[in-house]
């Protein structure tokens, strides 16, 4: 799988489980602990830029799901 593949990919995760906790991206973003803007989780879910593994870790735990979740890559 091609790198943008995978951002892509982990993009989609994070909307798809966003969209099903029903939270917009200024609801997430105000669920996670540290500093992030909506410009950044906006980036992520269309996969534009590679998040750390520490912000999908936060983004995972905001959301109440196991960050195996956000990574997986199954098609």
């Amino acid at each position: 799988m091609e790198r943008l593949e995978v951002l892509k990919k982990i993009g989609e995760n994070v909307k798809k489980a966003r969209l099903e906790k029903g939270y917009t991206q200024v609801d997430l973003v105000g669920k996670i602990e540290t500093r992030i803007d909506t410009t950044n989780i906006s980036r992520i879910e269309k996969g534009r830029t590679n998040a750390t593994i520490h912000t999908l870790y936060r983004i995972s735990q905001a959301l109440e799901v196991p960050l195996s979740e956000i990574c997986n890559l199954e098609l």
